[in-house]
């Protein structure tokens, strides 16, 4: 026993004299959980958001798209394409756009339904889902397996662990296959992977990636959400009485027993859980909800469904857990009672900003110009006399084409009376390519001598030459810089 859990006496000291030793375990060893299988609302619900999200992870990276996979990250090029997108380096602000917008949206789904996410979308629940049901196919349902891990150590026990092992581990693989193939084109790397000819990195992510998955959903699960994910600490800031968690009724189940079907619970003073424990054994993380709102439930409902079976079996009307409010309960509520507090002042503000949000990022996306435009100047000098009396100042542009196909810009300059481009104007850049362009910006000595030293303020104006067929102004874009006139 003192190599399982490491103790430390706590004697108190009462005012009328010495007491006796108090036992605190600091540290209990991992009680090992066997989920049982349970069928119903939320559980089919839980499995079409696996199917969902595991044929979207997928198959993205197969998907083709403009003869390239329809999402790719390539890193080497610093590309990322998305659909009909393609993004540069200096497009990271659609990415923070996106983190904040998934940041607001969990803080919204958490105030109105707990920890749902968590208990249906999830990838630590969705794999551990997928991981269960290979185990329950393999070793059998929750009393099959305990019987077997508390047995010998045979042939069969052997057999079935083994190819319970090698089918966690092939989809573990394949998963951490699928996440390279986001940056690496899949076809690419599915070939390599006949040869096994990954590169390093291919190999260290393949692997990484693999080997997280196995180890989270195989053997980790449950301690993954009660003591690594920060998710389960701080969404207490979120919950307030109105919030929908699943809920054990108190007043409708206490004084819980059991009972034979025939019996009448009012007769016998009980309450209607018939204390059968299933909504313990087919618990993820191994909680009683009977004991009121804890940080390890996950809201997958599991407990909804096994329990509704049970009062249908009794003949007793379903809800004895069910997804309720804590004002809901202490005031009894009914449904619609209970969703009209929900729709309370933080959930309303919370949806409002949003839909702000989503609104501005889609409306940025949208109105995205197809191109970039970076000005630099010549570093090798700020001016120089030219032929005629003219003054130049040398500036490098980099013209960065969003499109996937050969475009052609002209490029000029504004702000500045008397400024001309004298290098060739109109230029081309390769499909979602990146392209640095000397230009030289000249000004007349009448216009200098006007002017006067010093720097002043030019614009660069880039647009795309189109068919004027079109019928639409060609899209343009204006970077700032400044034109340096010598003392």
């Amino acid at each position: 026993m003192a190599a399982e859990r490491a103790t430390i006496p706590i004697v108190p000291a009462p005012p009328e004299g010495p007491g006796e030793g108090e036992i605190v375990w600091l540290y209990e060893k991992r009680r090992q959980i066997y989920p049982r299988s349970v069928s119903g609302w939320f559980a089919a619900w839980r499995w079409a958001l696996v199917w969902v999200t595991q044929l979207v992870f997928y198959g993205l990276p197969w998907l083709s798209w403009n003869g390239r996979p329809a999402i790719l990250f390539d890193l080497a090029a610093r590309r990322f394409y998305i659909f009909e997108l393609v993004l540069h380096p200096q497009d990271f602000i659609y990415l923070t756009v996106l983190l904040v917008i998934c940041a607001y949206a969990l803080f919204l789904f958490t105030a109105v339904a707990g920890r749902m996410w968590c208990g249906f979308a999830c990838p630590q629940t969705v794999y551990t889902e997928i991981f269960l049901w290979v185990e329950r196919r393999l070793e059998g349902d929750r009393i099959a397996r305990m019987k077997r891990d508390a047995g010998p150590c045979n042939l069969d026990f052997i057999t079935r662990k083994a190819a319970k092992h090698a089918a966690w581990l092939a989809i573990s693989v394949y998963t951490g296959f699928t996440f390279v193939g986001y940056f690496t084109p899949i076809r690419t790397l599915w070939a390599e992977s006949m040869t096994l000819g990954f590169g390093p990195w291919e190999w260290f992510w393949v692997l990484f990636y693999g080997l997280a998955t196995y180890g989270n959903a195989g053997w980790l699960r449950e301690q993954v959400c009660l003591y690594m994910c920060p998710y389960a600490r701080f969404q207490s800031a979120m919950f307030d009485r109105d919030t929908m968690i699943v809920s054990y009724d108190l007043q409708r189940g206490e004084p819980r027993g059991s009972r034979p079907r025939s019996a009448d619970p009012r007769a016998l003073g009980v309450g209607d859980c018939i204390d059968c424990g299933l909504c313990v054994q087919v618990c993820p993380t191994g909680i009683d909800i009977r004991q009121g709102l804890q940080y390890a439930c996950i809201g997958c409902a599991a407990c909804v469904d096994v329990c509704n079976s049970v009062m249908d079996k009794m003949d007793y009307p379903r809800g004895l857990i069910r997804f309720a409010t804590q004002n809901g309960f202490a005031q009894r509520l009914d449904v619609r009672q209970t969703l009209r507090r929900v729709l309370r002042p933080r959930v309303l503000i919370y949806s409002a900003v949003l839909l702000l949000i989503c609104g501005a990022f889609v409306t940025s996306l949208a109105l995205r110009t197809p191109f970039r435009v970076d000005v630099v100047r010549d570093r090798g000098a700020l001016a120089r006399l030219v032929g005629n009396g003219q003054i130049e100042n040398v500036y490098r542009l980099q013209v960065m084409n969003a499109t996937e196909s050969m475009q052609r810009y002209r490029v000029g300059v504004e702000g500045l009376a008397g400024a001309v481009v004298s290098t060739r104007p109109d230029f081309e850049v390769g499909p979602a390519a990146a392209r640095w362009l000397p230009v030289s910006v000249q000004i007349g000595p009448q216009t200098a001598a006007a002017l006067g030293p010093g720097a002043h303020p030019l614009l660069f104006v880039v647009e795309r030459v189109e068919d004027p067929a079109g019928g639409r102004p060609p899209p343009r874009v204006q970077e700032k810089s400044t034109f340096v006139l010598p003392r």
